[in-house]
């Protein structure tokens, strides 16, 4: 019932239900305290919908955005209380005195404050907007002024509207005292806390304080293009959840020669972008995008097969090239929109193969095998476990777009794989790291997972009251308290170098001030790598773990891990790399010859139904060398998949794009000889 109840509301949790429950009655018991009238109920009930209304916004509730739709907006809220506010006072008996009418007219006051607040607010917003977002380009010829502090720009109408809180409690208080200066200073500090606000904003009204024209800052990044000429660039559309796909490209970005460059489409992807020296051009218009000049690029590589690519797919003087973001037998991997790149990329022969196969118009001879560069820090198995006991990492991939059973293990096999690992015979340690995206679009998939993540947690609380494992928790005691500190540590020097100890920033005093330093970009990628080895440590090697967010990253588990449950998905490839013993699971009961038959990177895998009753084999290959019968096939595997550990995927990488980028050269020379124009450089 209850859950029914948080999915008709479109609210995230059991107390934002209950706070949505208040704020819905809470309003008809102060109209009802109003009319009695009865004040300690009118003033419960008044602090009720205050709390619960703050709750909602501080947790982003869907409920917030939909109560603006039915014309019952925060505004709206804060105005009814003040209305029966003076509903009260009419009751109470002071319809015809002093105070009724001063109250009304400050109350009105304070009503007409709102506009000229909401309008500046929202004039610094829209002329602090600037056409492109950047990082590590140069645009000191624009001078774009500071931003406004963040306790003005965050949440003003909250703000605003909750100044009346005094007016509210000074003219409760009037009532019950009889002393009618409570209400007048009451009412007195919400005008002039209201006017200061507005005082306090003048100052970022003033066109010195604003950006400048659209066309100045669009000149200024087309007199960066002209000076740095970038030669290879990554371009990437998509939603804040999909940055990933880009951020897994940064690094072998940052090491191509040439001059490259990231091309992104919204905005708010810079925000998830992970750090880089590399210059970031974010160019939502699609106008602004065509009037760039990308002459001098050579090569453009697409990550994503979205509909914003055909804004850039236009430009005839530069090679396209689909790199993908992941490996895998996934539909999507021989998506028949590659056809429209001038080659696709691939990991090894097992892509190329995959296209073959399912002739969806991409020709042999437009596919590159260039390895997989970000693999690079995924280390090889040494044939035993890390850890006394075997470490299995569950990753399933997300419930996909549509409702095929074999999207994901989450939905009808998860909680056994997962109670199977919790409940071993022989200690298990469980990691689980679900996909960015699990629960995005199926409530039934965002159930599971919480349901999944209830149950390793109780596990785990049990596994730290367990007294077989109190020897080696006390034993681990001061390397964990070290490794917290180190963590803190880590942690402010990381927020250090991100902000710089500022946090009143906005995107166009980011764009003005992130420029390019190696220096600080070693420094924060060595402190990634100390954190994880840190967070590793602070935890004993027999707690199970619960992974989410970017910051404890999947190669990193991939490294901690002994073996891997996962699913049809570019994890599965990824894990090849480390040589170890992974499972996969069959959820939509193909039958093992036919699912092996149709997905390349499960011929060496343990296959699961959906009940999971074949981990035990899993598991005796990661304690039993002997009972590893699948050990030589993912060896072969592993090149078929990746291709040869030798030249090293960066490598190969490289010398593609350097390739492409020859031919891109000349087909350009030939176009420019038959016009009869000069060949440019």
């Amino acid at each position: 019932m209850i859950s029914k109840a948080m999915r008709l509301a479109r609210v995230g949790s059991g107390s934002e239900l209950a706070a949505a429950l208040l704020v819905a009655l809470g309003f008809p018991c102060i109209m009802l305290a109003a009319i009695i009238p009865n004040l300690w109920f009118f003033a419960a009930a008044t602090a009720v919908t205050y709390l619960a209304d703050r709750y909602l916004h501080h947790c982003g509730s869907y409920l917030i955005n939909r109560l603006a739709a039915v014309r019952a907006g925060l505004s709206i809220r804060f105005l009814v209380r003040q209305l029966l506010l003076i509903l009260l006072l009419s009751r109470m008996g002071y319809g015809e005195e002093t105070l009724f009418y001063v109250t009304v007219a400050c109350l009105l006051a304070f009503y007409g404050l709102q506009a000229p607040q909401s309008a500046m607010v929202t004039l610094v917003r829209l002329r602090r907007k600037l056409p492109v977002v950047t990082r590590n380009i140069d645009l000191a010829s624009v001078r774009i002024a500071d931003a406004p502090p963040q306790s003005l720009m965050s949440r003003p109408a909250e703000k605003m509207l909750h100044l009346d809180v005094f007016s509210m409690v000074g003219v409760l208080v009037a009532i019950e005292t009889g002393k009618e200066a409570f209400a007048y200073i009451g009412l007195g500090l919400t005008l002039v806390l209201a006017v200061c606000y507005l005082v306090a904003l003048l100052p970022y009204v003033r066109p010195s304080r604003l950006v400048p024209p659209e066309t100045k800052v669009l000149n200024a990044v087309g007199d960066w293009l002209a000076e740095y000429r970038p030669t290879v660039l990554l371009y990437f559309s998509g939603s804040k959840d999909s940055a990933y796909q880009a951020n897994m490209w940064l690094e072998t970005m940052a090491q191509l020669g040439g001059r490259p460059m990231i091309l992104l489409r919204e905005r708010n992807i810079v925000p998830q972008l992970a750090t880089t020296s590399v210059p970031v051009l974010c160019v939502p218009g699609g106008v602004h995008l065509m009037n760039l000049d990308l002459s001098s690029v050579r090569v453009a590589l697409y990550a994503a097969n979205v509909g914003k690519n055909i804004h850039l797919l236009r430009v005839p003087t530069m090679k396209h090239v689909f790199i993908g973001h992941g490996d895998s037998d996934k539909i999507a991997s021989v998506n028949p929109y590659s056809k429209v790149y001038d080659e696709v990329w691939t990991a090894g022969r097992a892509g190329r193969d995959r296209y073959a196969l399912a002739d969806v118009g991409v020709r042999d001879e437009d596919i590159v095998e260039v390895g997989r560069p970000q693999l690079a820090t995924i280390r090889p198995w040494s044939g035993t476990q890390n850890n006394p006991i075997p470490t299995v990492l569950y990753a399933p991939t997300w419930e996909g777009w549509d409702d095929n059973p074999g999207n994901t293990s989450l939905l009808l096999a998860g909680e056994n794989i997962v109670r199977r690992l919790l409940e071993a015979e022989q200690p298990v340690r469980l990691l689980y790291k679900p996909h960015p995206f699990t629960g995005t679009r199926s409530a039934k998939a965002k159930a599971v997972h919480l349901r999944i993540t209830a149950m390793i947690e109780q596990a785990a609380a049990r596994r730290a009251a367990d007294p077989r494992w109190a020897e080696q928790s006390a034993a681990l005691q001061g390397e964990q308290a070290a490794a917290r500190a180190e963590l803190a540590r880590i942690e402010a020097r990381l927020a250090e170098l991100a902000g710089g100890g500022r946090t009143a920033r906005d995107e166009a005093e980011l764009s003005r001030d992130s420029l390019a330093d190696p220096a600080r970009e070693a420094e924060t990628a060595r402190l990634k790598d100390e954190w994880n080895a840190a967070s590793w440590r602070a935890q004993g090697w027999w707690e199970h773990r619960v992974i989410t967010g970017a910051q404890m990253r999947l190669y990193d588990c991939f490294n901690e891990s002994d073996a891997m449950v996962s699913d049809i998905s570019s994890v599965v490839s990824d894990f090849i790399a480390s040589g170890k013993p992974y499972a996969v699971t069959d959820s939509a009961e193909l039958g093992e010859d036919e699912f092996r038959r149709q997905n390349t990177a499960v011929r060496a895998a343990v296959i699961l139904s959906n009940s999971a009753v074949e981990l035990d084999a899993l598991l005796a290959a990661v304690t039993d060398p002997a009972a590893d019968t699948l050990a030589e096939a993912r060896r072969e595997l592993k090149q078929y998949l990746l291709g040869p550990d030798e030249p090293t995927s960066i490598v190969q990488f490289d010398r593609a794009v350097t390739a492409l980028a020859a031919k891109s050269d000349a087909r350009n020379a030939g176009v420019a000889k038959s016009l009869g124009e000069p060949v440019g450089g």
